[in-house]
């Protein structure tokens, strides 16, 4: 059974800094696409970055390039988001997901993932 459980979540100030971590129990993080995704209540998810270290392959979406960085370790098979530079339009619940292995990860959109956790709230105050 694959379990995604993501852990960082918090209120800050803008200008902050999180990390968001996502342990993963089920699944090898190396083995295929995983990302992060944001909803915030009544609007569509949006992706927010996602990472295939097995080819090199990182994607972010425009408005945190420069500001976020995907990682993972694969000895902890965990999956992390550092934010930095958080700005209000920020705030969101954010999910960790999971994709088949057998899809390339230059097409995964939110919608193609597997696996999801629960979400960690981040809220960022002006």
């Amino acid at each position: 059974q694959v379990q995604l459980v993501e852990s960082g979540g918090d209120s800050v100030q803008a200008g902050g800094s999180l990390r968001l971590s996502c342990a993963a129990s089920g699944y090898t993080v190396s083995s295929a696409c995983m990302g992060w995704f944001r909803q915030t209540p009544g609007k569509e998810p949006e992706g927010v970055a996602r990472i295939y270290t097995a080819s090199g392959y990182i994607w972010y979406t425009l408005s945190v390039k420069g500001r976020f960085t995907i990682s993972q370790d694969n000895a902890k098979n965990t999956l992390y988001l550092q934010m930095n530079s958080l700005k209000p339009e920020d705030t969101a619940m954010y999910y960790c997901a999971a994709a088949d292995p057998r899809r390339s990860c230059i097409g995964t959109r939110v919608v193609n993932y597997l696996y999801r956790g629960q979400g960690t709230q981040v809220t960022v105050s002006s």
